[in-house]
């Protein structure tokens, strides 16, 4: 349609010209004496018109001509960018399809273009870093080392791949130097946490772990696992004294102690440093919160001396809890050993067969024989001491 009008209009043009120029009588003189031109009007016009022409492709000419240089670089800069965004896609593309060593030379090509090159130069480390290759790694970091905007992605992208690496030490300096620009966002803090874990740092660990838990950053079976290993790691070094790990406990906040794990780590320390007073207490309020086996286990070790009032009231509480619990096998041994050390055999006795009956594991089938056996012997019956003695055999090979 749009042809169909441009041809109408150059018809009309083409007529109007041909009728004005038939009816114009006009003519021009060009005068230069000696010489004279006699031209009509008509002629002088197209002659304008294509002298105006001629003119308009000199200029043009002259124009593209003294253009061409920057015309030359600029076309060669296009070429650079889209050989370069082309060598950044391919990159990304091999990187993520797992085929790294192609994923480098990309990131090569890519490189060549300035604005590229901190991409890149993440891109090719990790290609590297996936290859095993360190040394060419921390090449592709250094190259844009003094890149003040890639400052924080270099950063990242290092901790994470060193603590990959297991280089906790280095990967601690990269997080350092991260929180000197007052970068602390929630990846910064999951990178550092793992790095903390492979140098063994456990406070710092806790710290960690309880602040990414405000953020809900961590999934709770991992925050528990991480807390576990930082109490037992705290709880049972053997530098620790009586009083250095009455220190230690006190700086582990009232929720943790409670807890079954870090309550029965607590106790087993206590009782094996003679604190058996404090390892009974510690035992007692996490049982009140949350009951426990392994803290059960740890409270009949804490067994107080004979005759004395803490034993008793250990037996009186362990048999307040089997009223509320009458088949927890564990508790019943304990209370069965507790009546053993007071020497009040018929409860040992009642409690220690209760315990065999309901005992599910080897070890409570075990011990409440050999305990059974020990109070037989205590009572001079040496037929049944012998007896459980000979089942405390049978259950230990099997």
């Amino acid at each position: 349609m749009r042809l169909f009008l441009w041809l109408v209009a150059l018809m009309a043009a083409a007529i109007g010209i041909a009728v004005t120029a038939r009816f114009n009588p006009g003519n021009v003189v060009l005068f230069y004496p000696p010489y004279r031109v006699d031209l009509s009007l008509n002629f002088f016009v197209l002659l304008e018109v294509l002298l105006f022409v001629l003119l308009y492709f000199l200029v043009r000419a002259f124009a593209a001509t003294t253009s061409m240089p920057q015309r030359v670089a600029e076309y060669r800069q296009r070429k650079r960018e889209r050989d370069g965004n082309k060598g950044l896609r391919d990159a990304l593309k091999a990187l993520f399809e797992g085929r790294f060593g192609q994923a480098e030379k990309a990131a090569l090509r890519a490189a060549e273009l300035p604005e590229n090159a901190g991409v890149a130069a993440l891109i090719g480390a990790r290609a590297a870093h996936r290859m095993r290759q360190n040394a060419r790694r921390d090449q592709w970091l250094n190259r844009i080392a003094n890149d003040n905007g890639m400052k924080t992605a270099r950063l990242m992208t290092s901790t994470e791949l060193l603590v990959d690496d297991h280089q906790a030490e280095a990967a601690l300096e990269a997080v350092r130097e991260l929180h000197e620009n007052g970068q602390r966002h929630i990846h910064a803090l999951q990178l550092s946490l793992k790095a903390h874990q492979q140098a063994k740092n456990w406070p710092e660990v806790l710290r960690l772990v309880r602040l990414l838990d405000k953020h809900k950053a961590l999934h709770p079976a991992l925050s528990a696992r991480l807390r576990e290993l930082a109490y037992d790691d705290l709880l049972a070094s053997s530098m620790h004294d009586a009083e250095s790990i009455q220190r230690v406990w006190a700086t582990i906040p009232t929720a943790d102690r409670v807890k079954p794990y870090v309550a029965c780590r607590a106790a087993t320390a206590l009782n094996e440093r003679g604190l058996h007073d404090e390892a009974r207490l510690v035992c007692e309020e996490a049982l009140a919160a949350n009951w426990d086996d392994r803290v059960v286990r740890a409270y009949r070790d804490a067994a107080a001396p004979v005759g004395s009032a803490a034993l008793l009231a250990q037996i009186e509480h362990c048999e307040a809890w089997l009223r509320d619990r009458p088949t927890d096998a564990e508790l019943a041994l304990t209370l069965g050993s507790l009546c053993l050390k007071q020497k009040l055999w018929g409860k040992a006795q009642r409690y220690l067969e209760q315990a065999l009956s309901d005992a599910t594991e080897p070890r409570m089938v075990r011990e409440s024989h050999l305990k059974l056996a020990q109070l037989h012997e205590a009572l001079s019956q040496p037929e049944e001491a012998a007896n459980h003695y000979r089942q405390c055999a049978l259950a230990t090979i099997l």
